[in-house]
């Protein structure tokens, strides 16, 4: 996926729309219905201006991890998370490790958490 693609799918995740406002502009809108004052447009592609920057904002990521079920018993964001840090499962008791992975590390865990990573294609 490209950076582009990868903040998209996550601020689709975490409640984010595109909204086209009174003057005919397309808008990010967050979760609670407010919009930013930056464009999220789309020709052909979208534009990503005015939604967090989760591939480099650590405080962003952890924003977008709370929509993940803090319940779920399977473990599938720590699998993931330890995957993508290449982190033994022998050295990752208690989740202690993860604080050392990056905001692009964790996006992707996220994604593939929620089942919306794709793979590049060639």
């Amino acid at each position: 996926m490209t950076p582009e693609q990868q903040r998209v799918a996550i601020a689709e995740a975490c409640g984010w729309t595109a909204t086209v406002d009174d003057d005919q502009f397309w808008r990010a809108t967050r979760a609670d219905g407010s919009m930013t004052s930056d464009l999220w447009c789309s020709m052909s592609s979208v534009w990503n201006v005015g939604i967090p920057d989760y591939l480099n904002d650590l405080n962003a990521m952890h924003d977008a991890e709370k929509v993940l079920d803090p319940k779920g018993k399977d473990g599938s964001y720590e699998y993931w998370l330890r995957t993508v840090c290449h982190i033994p499962e022998r050295e990752s008791a208690n989740g202690r490790y993860f604080y050392r992975a990056t905001a692009a590390q964790r996006a992707e865990a996220f994604l593939r958490t929620i089942g919306k990573w794709e793979e590049a294609k060639l």
